[in-house]
């Protein structure tokens, strides 16, 4: 019970400073105050919409907001999001462009799981629509998934994306951002020596921890300083009694968004400043800048114990991944047995999570790969976000990696009965 304690206090932290901002909000705005026009109560008001808002967004999943694109044909063409494959843990999605022709390229993006929703792709998934049909995996929030549903580890999430890869066909073009790299790589390993045909065609690894030893960073250093016993003890709570998972054993994702906020607590703190003066002045709007981004960012999901332990045992302290020793259901997995996937690794100068170096260390471990079938890029000036949703993806990176799927495409009439055939 003591993890459910923990848990239900975290919830009643959050819920009573929601509450606390809704008060000063309502308060602050009575008509009466403007007898007394003092700048506290704009003050006031403001610091209390902010406060609400940011405290209500950490239980929301958020929405993908992509109603259309426009398409070449110079028409605006609607968005249906369509379920191909849902499971307990995690749902295969496709952003389905109504009226359009199957495209030649099909990307599935292989969302994190580590504390966000999968909607953080949102302006990837956005500004790769026009040019290409998009799935994406789809993970759901543990403490909405009853104990009844099993356990879900690395090996599970790794099994779920040979599924997901089987589903979609060979002529998938799968891109994996962050946390997922490492186990992307491994469910492609994984089905080049069980099914060699159920590959994908390319594989696009972004700022991924494939060998977190390469390059350090306050993550990895994290993950070396304490023991699994103490991880445990420090973060493990189980689900309380509001939700569906209620029993099941998880890391909590507000305990992960402290943990975010505190690695760039001076830059945090300054954007909720500038936030409150704004909103005082009358000058906030609904979909600012600042809205749009911690609308995103504050909205955080929990992790299976079993998920979160293992990444941090397995990727991060065994390194089983950086030396080739993964293993799914007690098969090793040996990436040295890709030989024809097209693989690019992308990196951005400035990553202080997945820092230069981490991710490009899984072109040496692809030791059947031709050369000329791998690829690397590193980003000056670009941070972690930067790379998969920043300008400099918008800018560099997307072109780089749509040429890349282009130059390792099959022949149009090969692809055109792939995509005929999925």
């Amino acid at each position: 019970m003591k993890g459910m304690m923990s848990y239900d206090l975290m919830e009643t932290i959050r819920n009573t400073n929601e509450w606390m901002g809704a008060s000063a909000r309502a308060m602050a705005s009575y008509p009466v105050w403007g007898l007394t026009p003092h700048p506290m109560f704009k003050l006031m008001s403001a610091w209390g919409r902010v406060t609400e808002r940011s405290f209500a967004r950490m239980v929301i999943k958020p929405d993908w907001g992509i109603r259309s694109i426009p398409a070449a044909d110079g028409k605006d063409h609607l968005i249906e999001i369509e379920t191909l494959v849902d499971k307990p843990f995690g749902a295969l999605i496709h952003f389905k462009v109504q009226g359009r022709a199957p495209m030649a390229r099909r990307i599935l993006l292989v969302a994190p799981m580590s504390g966000h929703y999968a909607t953080l792709l949102r302006s990837t998934v956005a500004s790769l629509l026009p040019d290409a049909d998009v799935y994406v995996t789809d993970w759901h929030n543990a403490r909405d998934i009853p104990v009844s549903a099993g356990k879900f580890d690395i090996e599970d999430y790794t099994l779920y994306l040979v599924e997901f890869m089987r589903l979609l066909g060979p002529d998938i073009n799968v891109i994996a951002v962050c946390q997922p790299a490492p186990l992307t790589l491994a469910a492609t390993a994984y089905l080049a020596e069980e099914e060699p045909e159920a590959q994908p065609r390319t594989l696009t690894l972004i700022g991924g921890p494939i060998d977190p030893d390469a390059a350090a960073t306050e993550v990895t250093d994290f993950g070396r300083r304490v023991t699994m016993g103490q991880l445990e003890h420090m973060v493990i709570q189980r689900v309380g009694f509001k939700y569906k998972g209620a029993g099941r054993l998880v890391y909590p994702g507000l305990m992960q968004l402290a943990s975010f906020i505190s690695m760039n607590m001076d830059k945090h703190t300054k954007a909720f400043s500038d936030k409150i003066l704004m909103e005082s002045k009358g000058e906030g709007s609904e979909h600012d800048h600042h809205n749009i981004f911690y609308d995103e960012y504050l909205a955080v999901m929990d992790m299976t114990a079993e998920f979160y332990l293992s990444t941090v045992e397995r990727i991060f302290k065994g390194l089983e991944i950086a030396q080739n020793r993964f293993e799914v259901e007690g098969k090793r997995v040996d990436i040295g047995k890709i030989t024809r996937v097209a693989v690019k690794t992308v990196e951005g100068s400035n990553d202080d999570i997945s820092a230069p170096g981490q991710c490009v260390a899984a072109l040496r471990l692809l030791t059947g790969l031709p050369e000329e079938k791998k690829a690397q890029h590193l980003e000056p000036g670009a941070g972690h976000y930067g790379i998969f949703a920043g300008s400099s993806w918008r800018n560099n990176i997307r072109p780089l990696v749509l040429n890349f799927i282009d130059a390792n495409a099959a022949p149009p009439k090969a692809n055109v009965t792939a995509i005929r055939a999925v």
